[in-house]
């Protein structure tokens, strides 16, 4: 255990702290919630940097990181679609989505091959934070609310179709020469 997966474990820890903030009676609730998610979010930029930067890159790291942010998207988006604030089906596009993503990552892991985080993954990440720290600390009409969550799913949707891509080729490539270039082998 290193500093980057305890800083991943950490954001486990987080989830049901939104869970309880963002429903409970406190004042400043939304604030104090989006607050954590804020939080969350900076600690996955800090555990991948010091994982990078120190090479404490692991396996549990690889798998664990992606599985926690998946774990808070998915909270926050329905915790906010139970309250109204955001239609219901983002939910189910968002759930489809990683769902299918885990189902990927699983079948390559599998042939040992782990495909890190693209810019399209991350930009869609960041439309997501964006669209939901406005949507609790502001919360605009039910338009405007409709209007973002549009963005970050539309965001989402372009990442999946671009890991979609992805996947079939590295299949591909294993299949057609039985090894898959060393660029995607888990190290």
């Amino acid at each position: 255990m290193n500093i980057p997966n305890i800083l991943t474990m950490f954001r486990f820890m987080l989830i049901p702290a939104f869970i309880f903030v963002f429903f409970s009676k406190l004042e400043y609730n939304y604030l104090i919630s989006a607050l954590i998610f804020i939080f969350a979010g900076i600690t996955d930029v800090l555990d991948g940097h010091i994982a990078r930067r120190y090479n404490m890159v692991t396996d549990c790291g690889k798998l664990m990181d992606p599985l926690a942010d998946k774990l808070m998207q998915l909270t926050v988006i329905f915790c906010l679609a139970y309250k109204g604030l955001v239609p219901r089906w983002a939910i189910y596009i968002i759930l489809v989505k990683e769902i299918l993503m885990v189902l990927g990552s699983i079948l390559l892991y599998k042939d040992e091959i782990v495909v890190s985080a693209s810019w399209y993954g991350k930009a869609s990440t960041v439309m997501f934070y964006l669209a939901i720290i406005i949507i609790i600390l502001f919360d605009p009409s039910k338009i405007v609310n409709t209007f973002l969550i549009g963005i970050a799913v539309g965001s989402a949707i372009f990442a999946f179709i671009r890991y979609s891509i992805n996947f079939r080729r590295i299949k591909y490539l294993k299949k057609a020469s039985g090894s898959v270039s060393d660029v995607y082998k888990k190290k």
